[in-house]
């Protein structure tokens, strides 16, 4: 399988790697913000190549993105988008700016990601994104989370959106809304809270279902929560 794991650099993106990694037959492109991190990753997996993107700014790296893919993979069987970003602060003391940077990060750069691979999907191909349990509609929300969970709301609408536009190339797009994962991002926002589920756990079956959920999944929002938060 020729994958691209969006986030891959921390939490439950590297357990991801880590995870499917072990099998060599698996070609895995990984981006990420920290290239230190990036590093270790294509040093320690002969078939793990990187590329350093900060979705925050993605329209100025997309094309440098389109050419390392392209360089690296004729076709794109798995997209796993899994890049977050959150500031923990409540809505009226939130900057614009501090918005717009929530929602590149979650919204607006995985749908652009989308739009350059899409091209070399074929029949077949899965596009997993990951959202949460605050941008899924009937959920408990929290205080401090208002466009994080926005976001996340909106790339779970965008994945059904764009499994009916594509459904006519065979590509299905499913997205899991996460609960809570043991992961600094947790901790960001809930400090001191010990999830029930560690990173490792949830990588294995993001894993899973990145490899064999489009056989039973189509444009569904899935929760993968034991609770609240």
């Amino acid at each position: 399988m020729n994958i691209v794991v969006n986030g891959g650099t921390r939490g439950i993106g590297k357990e991801i790697i880590n995870f499917l990694a072990q099998d060599i037959s698996n070609q895995i492109f990984v981006t990420g913000r920290n290239e230190k991190a990036l590093n270790s990753l294509s040093v320690r997996y002969k078939n793990v190549k990187s590329f350093s993107l900060d979705m925050s700014l993605f329209d100025i790296q997309q094309e440098k993105f389109r050419a390392a893919v392209s360089n690296h993979f004729e076709r794109v069987d798995i997209l796993i988008n899994i890049a977050g970003f959150l500031i923990a602060k409540d809505f009226l003391q939130t900057t614009n700016d501090e918005a717009r940077l929530i929602m590149e990060t979650n919204f607006f750069g995985p749908a652009s990601l989308i739009r350059i691979l899409e091209p070399i999907m074929s029949s077949g191909s899965h596009i997993v994104n990951i959202s949460s349990m605050g941008g899924f509609q009937g959920s408990a929300k929290y205080k401090g989370l208002s466009y994080y969970s926005a976001s996340k709301a909106a790339l779970t609408c965008l994945t059904e959106c764009l499994a009916t536009e594509f459904t006519e190339f065979g590509i299905s797009v499913n997205c899991l809304a996460l609960g809570a994962v043991q992961t600094e991002m947790l901790d960001e926002a809930f400090p001191g809270y010990k999830a029930p589920v560690d990173a490792k756990q949830m990588a294995e079956f993001i894993s899973g279902f990145a490899l064999t959920g489009h056989k039973f999944f189509n444009g569904k929002i899935l929760p993968v929560a034991l609770g609240n938060p």
